[in-house]
């Protein structure tokens, strides 16, 4: 049995090497398809190479995934957005602040309102929960019962460790054309976001809280696109 170090220490490489890999694949890979955004490729291996990772250590993990009942997804759902909302608004004000514009990343802005839904809204919320609840959350499962109490919930070492990394990842965005500032805002709402997700995920021991949590975090930029289409 994996002591809790090597656990974190595998599941972390594991997921690192999955986005790094579909990171890299995605820069080297140009579709050429109009209808297709940019990240599609990056998602796309992102998606394949957890289902794969979720096979191959399914003994070391528990996967589950079933629909929710329509009751017991409200609360989640509205916890996801007023946080949403709260730091969104929050971070804005921040930036206002320090004198900086609010900004909208160039690759959001060229899309369409039906790709925002599509390929944001949908299919970045499943690919990424996929990796970082769906497969590293579920690794460290073993290690739940060291938490944290949060606002009165106990938030286990599993969906804290997801969410930082699900954070960290967004600093590939260094690579785009907006700025540090930006970059910091979206890290910062983006492991929010996924305490949230990860602990609904764990809560129910079903992965369709943690697309659905992902989903109502992104609807913001559905909302954006809409508005500023």
């Amino acid at each position: 049995m994996m002591t809790t170090k090597y656990r974190i220490i595998y599941g972390v490489l594991i997921t690192l090497a999955i986005f790094l890999t579909a990171t890299f694949i995605s820069a080297n890979i140009n579709l050429g398809v109009k209808n297709l955004p940019s990240f599609f490729v990056t998602l796309s291996i992102e998606l394949l190479l957890s289902v794969i990772a979720i096979r191959l250590f399914k003994k070391q993990l528990a996967f589950g995934i079933a629909m929710p009942a329509l009751k017991a997804i409200i609360k989640p759902i509205v916890i996801a957005l007023a946080v949403t909302i709260v730091i969104n608004i929050s971070l804005t004000v921040v930036t206002k602040l320090l004198g900086q514009k609010i900004e909208t990343p160039k690759t959001l802005l060229a899309l369409s309102p039906v790709q925002v839904i599509v390929f944001v809204f949908l299919y970045a919320s499943i690919a990424e929960e996929l990796l970082f609840r769906g497969f590293l959350l579920n690794f460290l499962r073993p290690l739940q019962a060291k938490n944290i109490v949060l606002f009165n919930r106990k938030i286990s070492l599993p969906v804290i460790i997801s969410a930082i990394a699900f954070g960290l990842a967004h600093l590939v965005l260094l690579y785009t054309d907006v700025s540090a500032l930006f970059i910091c805002r979206i890290i910062i709402f983006t492991t929010c976001l996924g305490l949230i997700a990860g602990y609904y995920q764990e809560k129910y021991n079903n992965h369709a809280y943690a697309i659905l949590v992902h989903m109502t975090g992104n609807s913001l930029a559905v909302i954006a696109v809409f508005a500023l289409k």
